[in-house]
């Protein structure tokens, strides 16, 4: 039985930001055929082993390798073996990799070893498959493109060190607080504060460890709390905090509190009775 499939999902970087592809693949014996993207490729190889005709050479990935392949290059990818294979990938225009780089950034090795790197962009990658929140993509996917873009390209880092962190991330958090349900996008935010958004990004993970998106979900959940007690039910809540539903709801209220709104607003009833 084949267990072929192909899912696309479309993320966009900020509410009015731009569009990002993400695709998840599963095959046991499709060979693509000769063909370039516009874009660059970041590909994760989840399972199995795939093997890539590239530049003149053949790459040949495995669980946890990161594969780049840049745009306009011609390449093919098919099953190393029987059991065939499955990654994710990413389709990231150039812009998005030169935040914190000096240069097009140019990687002399289309086949990566950083698991740590690998690690964070499976999770990212399905986590947006499953809701691609604007906010949340725009906080993680460029973040990761940097350092990719860093840790393995031929480009120089720059030095991005931001001064007046604390006030910058005081600054986001207010406007990100006064509009729940359409938050600005951080290249909005990064423009009025005449920075980049890596910048941005960068100067808010100093001053509190987390990224923009990651704090609004929590402010979030505190609100939800507030409404769930009023007696709301989750379904009402989600949209009036800014959740896209009532599962993104749930799935933080679970990591921040470590129950279900259905749970909390129950107990919270039961109390007051």
């Amino acid at each position: 039985m084949t267990r072929e499939q192909a899912l696309w999902t479309r993320a966009r970087l900020g509410r009015s930001g731009p569009p990002l592809d993400l695709l998840t693949a599963r095959f046991d014996r499709h060979v693509y055929a000769p063909h370039a993207h516009a874009d660059f490729t970041i590909g994760v190889c989840t399972g199995g082993e795939e093997v890539i005709d590239y530049r003149g050479g053949r790459i040949r990935t495995g669980p946890g390798s990161i594969v780049v392949l840049a745009p306009g290059e011609v390449h093919t990818g098919g099953p190393a073996a029987s059991e065939g294979y499955a990654y994710r990938a990413v389709y990231a225009a150039s812009n998005l990799l030169t935040d914190g780089v000096t240069g097009t950034p140019h990687f002399k090795e289309p086949l990566l070893d950083d698991p740590e790197l690998a690690a964070a962009l499976r999770t990212t990658h399905r986590e947006l498959s499953t809701c691609p929140d604007p906010l949340e993509a725009e906080s993680r996917i460029p973040w990761l493109l940097a350092a990719l873009a860093r840790r393995h390209s031929t480009a120089r880092p720059l030095d991005t060190a931001v001064p007046g962190a604390a006030t910058i991330a005081r600054s986001v958090r207010d406007r990100l607080a006064d509009d729940l349900t359409a938050p600005p996008s951080l290249a909005e935010l990064a423009a009025e504060l005449g920075m980049s958004r890596y910048q941005l990004l960068r100067a808010f993970r100093t001053a509190t460890g987390i990224p923009p998106y990651a704090w609004l979900a929590q402010y979030r959940v505190e609100r939800a709390r507030g409404l769930l007690e009023a007696g709301l039910r989750p379904a009402e809540v989600a949209p009036l905090v800014g959740f896209a539903d009532q599962a993104h709801l749930t799935r933080w209220f679970r990591r921040v509190l470590g129950v279900t709104p259905a749970a909390y607003r129950n107990s919270v009833q039961d109390a007051h009775r």
